[in-house]
């Protein structure tokens, strides 16, 4: 049975199976399914008022190794990048992907964070609308995406909501995984200023 400890905060609880990973600035948010996730993020970020010499974190959807290995290569390396979990097919439609182009993007992507020793967050924020019970008949997408990411992260940040069916738990527990649950959006902010501001 998982060792839990609960945060300051009765909305979040953080799982401790493992210790936290290390978090730096910059960070890279991009998306493993094109939902509008990072955006959301990218808002959490802006109440942060992080200021850091290149930028503090970044939002690139379609985010590759190579840029990974651009920034490395010209000297401003991430340290963090959050993938966000939950497919839009509205939104893999506009940029002309499927889910499976995703799925081999984000898997390069994870290879190479891991060559450079970036942490990789995996983010599911979105809630029940990004998983499989919100989608249409048939439409596994979201799933797809949250087996693409999840048990390949270093941590997992999860809105309460999209973990009403224990999926993101059981992938903490069986994967060692430290795990941060909030209530909701708003109450990601202390969460990722605790990550961030050290």
């Amino acid at each position: 049975m998982a060792c839990v400890l609960l945060a300051t905060a009765s909305y979040s609880v953080i799982s401790v199976q493992v210790q936290l990973p290390k978090t730096e600035l910059p960070v890279l948010i991009t998306s493993c399914g094109q939902s509008l996730g990072p955006a959301l993020l990218k808002a959490v970020f802006k109440k942060l008022k992080f200021e850091q010499e290149p930028k503090a974190y970044e939002v690139v959807e379609l985010a590759t190794a190579k840029d990974l290995q651009v920034m490395k290569d010209v000297g401003t390396p991430y340290r963090t990048v959050i993938i966000v979990m939950g497919a839009s097919l509205k939104g893999m439609g506009a940029a002309g992907i499927s889910i499976d182009d995703e799925i081999a993007r984000t898997s390069e992507l994870i290879e190479e964070a891991r060559r450079q020793g970036i942490t990789i967050i995996g983010a599911h924020i979105e809630g029940l609308k990004r998983r499989a019970q919100g989608a249409a008949p048939g439409d596994n997408t979201d799933e797809l995406s949250i087996d693409a990411v999840a048990p390949y992260s270093d941590l997992l940040v999860i809105i309460k909501e999209g973990n009403v069916d224990g999926r993101f738990s059981i992938i903490a527990d069986n994967k060692g995984i430290p795990m941060i649950e909030a209530e909701k959006m708003l109450d990601l902010i202390p969460e990722f200023e605790k990550l961030f501001k050290k």
